[in-house]
């Protein structure tokens, strides 16, 4: 029975399918058909229903899930009849595989005893609080899903003996060393080479056609000559930077903006402190008493100060100003250079604070600050201009829709015109993505040929905005045969190109194969090229694939076959010698194990597809008249 079930067809949906049962089935109702039956079936599986319930319940899960995965994208795909017909042919065809799966385990006597169930619950990780079985969210949990106690066991019994199941045919996977060393011989072998290649390029140059062909081919292909949509426009744009160099700021400009922002150019009075910090206030007395006897508040900070950041610096903390002085330095009240406080209970303790010097408020004059203001002032003058102008422009489009007249005149210019573009070659002057989106959005553009209208002001990014107008459109279409008329006779010569080069081939293929290749060789003007080694790739192109599908050279004698490459290119190919490929030392047990990966893989998909062969299966009344 193995070697049969090893010889079925590799099936990429039932491998989806049976990934899939390995899935948790908690709160999903994957497992409905083991709940209860009903009259109303939405299929019957060996005479054992799958209730129409069921299957709409786990519909809802599945949507639910989608829904929560894809977002909005989901709702346009709710929208389409056809998509949601097979999402449920889908999970109904599910269903019926995991009844197969039931009703074949019994067959076999698996079972699962009631601890493993109990404990397979504990274990599953929605029902776990910081690693540990949580008993109220597994009750909450099972009856928000709409299942008794009991249900939710049975449920988790069949997962467990499908699991059985599945663990058995992975077991009885297995490859022996002959055949492990045979297939990394076959995967890693190199094929050595000679390829002689029919130019496609020089024989599309040869090629003659007439008017007739090119006409046929055209009328048989229209649907590849579509011209895109193009446009027209013009355009008046707005730049604030640019309109700094209209702007003349004067003096009197430069004083007023100084005197309205005089606090900006203010220094205000900065005083430099110093502060010896103590845990009691007896400490601190101490310390007073001696420095009133004129010792040195540097010395006795850095012995007796508890604040190591300034104590490293004599106590000094620097220059500061009012917003950035602490309360407690402020409410030592002093005022005059050198002046001591008395001892200041602080937060941190207490304090004895020294006022080092003082440095009176600045302000910074205007002949300073002159070049800045005068930039700056430029800069606002032309973004209020900015401004106004759009504001200006707008209006005037607005009021005269009929063309950009006013607008210009608004604007104090002419507006610029494109020439025709489609959404590939969209000129840099209009590249901006709002600017693009009115221009093709249809909105700006007549109804059967009449004229459009004016664009609202669009702004983009860096003080930008453009007002825009379509003077042309030309619809997307077929184009007429007179303007592809080159595109198209380059495509029948192509064509015939292609075919002569297969035809050449074929015949020079036959006369090689024949012992007489030399002479077509060289009536083709053909050679082989140099030797060299080609090796099996993941994404081989057809070249390739044809190397290693030639049978092996005897007795010295090459084989001959004919392929293209990736240019479409025709090839002949001489086939010299096969190498058999070997694995690197120590490799060889990866190797093995991944082959039985795949033997495992491709058993359980022949036992599903016997499981159906051997299966009544009967499909609902409902489920009959869906579409298939």
């Amino acid at each position: 029975m193995m070697d049969n079930l090893r010889a079925a067809a590799n099936n990429v949906v039932l491998k989806i399918i049976l990934a899939l049962i390995m899935l948790s089935f908690i709160l999903t109702g994957v497992g409905g058909y083991l709940i209860g039956g009903s009259n109303d079936y939405a299929a019957k599986v060996n005479g054992q229903e799958i209730s129409r319930a069921q299957l709409e319940r786990v519909m809802q899960s599945e949507r639910s899930r989608l829904q929560q995965q894809l977002g909005e994208q989901f709702s346009v795909l709710a929208g389409n009849e056809g998509y949601m017909q097979q999402l449920r042919q889908q999970v109904l065809g599910q269903l019926i595989n995991n009844m197969l799966l039931d009703q074949y385990a019994k067959q076999l006597g698996l079972t699962a005893s009631d601890d493993q169930v109990k404990e397979f619950i504990r274990q599953l990780p929605d029902f776990q609080t910081n690693g540990q079985f949580d008993n109220s969210k597994y009750l909450e949990l099972v009856t928000r899903g709409g299942y008794s106690l009991d249900q939710f066991a049975q449920l988790q019994r069949q997962q467990l003996i499908n699991q059985q199941l599945l663990q058995a045919f992975n077991d009885s996977s297995f490859a022996l060393p002959a055949e492990a060393t045979a297939m990394s011989e076959l995967i890693l072998q190199q094929r050595d080479v000679r390829l002689a290649t029919l130019d496609l390029k020089a024989l599309q140059a040869q090629q003659k056609v007439t008017d007739e062909e090119l006409k046929a081919y055209y009328d048989q292909n229209k649907n590849s000559f579509i011209a895109p949509e193009e446009m027209k426009v013009s355009f008046i744009a707005m730049d604030a930077a640019a309109m700094q160099d209209k702007i003349t700021v004067t003096e009197e400009d430069i004083a007023a903006y100084y005197d309205q922002h005089k606090s900006s150019f203010t220094q205000p009075e900065r005083r430099n402190y110093s502060v010896i910090q103590f845990k009691t206030e007896a400490d601190a007395k101490a310390v007073l008493d001696e420095l009133k006897k004129g010792a040195d508040f540097a010395t006795l900070a850095k012995e007796k100060s508890t604040d190591i950041i300034s104590r490293k610096n004599g106590g000094e903390l620097g220059w500061l100003e009012p917003g950035t002085t602490v309360d407690e330095l402020k409410e030592a009240n002093l005022t005059e250079k050198g002046q001591l406080s008395g001892v200041v209970k602080s937060s941190v303790g207490y304090l004895i604070v020294r006022l080092n010097d003082i440095k009176p408020e600045q302000v910074k004059p205007l002949s300073e600050v002159h070049d800045s203001l005068a930039s700056k002032v430029k800069q606002e003058k032309a973004v209020d201009a900015y401004y106004a102008l759009q504001q200006k422009v707008s209006e005037a489009a607005t009021s005269d829709n009929e063309s950009l007249a006013s607008a210009e005149e608004a604007a104090g210019g002419k507006a610029k015109q494109t020439g025709w573009f489609t959404r590939d070659s969209i000129p840099a002057e209009v590249n901006f993505k709002p600017v693009v989106q009115a221009i093709f959005d249809g909105a700006l553009v007549g109804e059967n040929g009449a004229p459009g209208s004016n664009s609202d002001v669009i702004t983009v990014d860096g003080d930008r905005a453009f007002v825009i107008r379509i003077d042309g459109h030309k619809p997307e279409g077929v184009q007429p045969f007179d303007q592809v008329r080159d595109q198209v006779a380059e495509l029948v010569k192509r064509q015939k190109a292609e075919q002569q080069a297969r035809v050449d081939g074929e015949k020079i293929l036959t006369a090689l194969k024949q012992g007489k290749g030399e002479e077509a060789m060289k009536a083709a003007g053909l050679s082989f090229g140099e030797k060299k080694s080609i090796a099996r790739a993941p994404n081989d192109d057809q070249l390739v694939q044809t190397v290693f599908g030639l049978p092996h050279p005897q007795a010295d004698k090459p084989v001959y076959g004919l392929s293209q490459d990736r240019q479409d290119n025709v090839v002949l190919i001489e086939l010299l010698s096969v190498t058999p490929g070997k694995l690197p030392e120590g490799e060889m047990a990866g190797f093995i194990a991944k082959m039985e990966e795949g033997i495992g893989s491709v058993t359980l998909d022949a036992l599903m597809a016997n499981l159906h062969k051997q299966a009544t299966i009967k499909m609902g009344a409902a489920e009959q008249q869906q579409p298939q």
